[in-house]
């Protein structure tokens, strides 16, 4: 069965795991691995993700959130952090680059649709990694600027006030649900795509269609 997708006026998206590959564990995983038993490792990575999550509740600066919730994850589970780790982990951060599926479509659809960025991080990473898609955004917007983070409304309202939108005109893309389509659907947002790359279960009851690609996206709304 084809799936259609409404045209909206915007394409709205997250962009860290979305469009830019999250490869967190990649730098971390090296430090903490000979620290514990083989069989804690997923623990540990469940536990730094939901940690991440709850210290975003309270707005700070990026770098804050991820040396926060890295210290209370590496605590819960008995790890002294070392020096320099933190530090070695926001440099890498730094370095990440798009999914290798993102650079063709997505400047598909910036031919045909503005594009906004909705991101949960300073203006100093979204602006360096919104440089790395090879398409042009209509506007970036950061937690930065609007001083908090998804899942808080206030995120998706500053978008709205700043575009002078409503819910109705966009199309949503992220590969997290209880970050953006959770929330989006108590606000309204109804054209939502999920795009899933493993971090997030599928929670057709919040709207979003679920698919695998750009491509896929391009497909559903004719501009393939």
């Amino acid at each position: 069965m084809t799936v259609q997708l409404p045209r909206p006026t915007y394409i709205s998206f997250d962009v860290i795991g979305t469009l830019i590959h999250w490869e967190m564990r990649k730098t971390v995983e090296p430090m903490v691995a000979d620290l514990l038993p083989a069989d804690r490792i997923e623990a540990f990575f469940d536990r730094f993700r939901l940690d991440r999550y709850d210290e975003i509740m309270e707005y700070r600066p990026y770098g804050e959130i991820i040396d926060r919730s890295f210290r209370r994850t590496c605590a819960r589970f008995g790890i002294e952090v070392q020096d320099g780790w933190v530090e070695t982990i926001l440099r890498d951060l730094m370095t990440w680059g798009p999914h290798a599926d993102v650079p063709a479509p997505l400047k598909t659809m910036s031919e045909h649709f503005p594009l906004v960025a909705l991101s949960n991080a300073d203006d100093l990473y979204v602006n360096t990694f919104v440089s790395r898609l090879g398409a042009p955004f209509h506007r970036v917007l950061t937690a930065e600027q609007c001083r908090a983070y998804k899942p808080r409304h206030h995120a998706f309202d500053f978008m709205l006030e700043q575009l002078d939108a409503t819910p109705d005109q966009f199309l949503h893309i992220s590969s997290h649900q209880l970050y953006d389509h959770v929330p989006m659907a108590e606000l309204g947002f109804t054209n939502k795509v999920f795009l899933d790359r493993g971090y997030d279960p599928d929670l057709p009851h919040y709207g979003a269609v679920r698919m695998t690609s750009l491509d896929e996206v391009n497909r559903a709304l004719g501009i393939a």
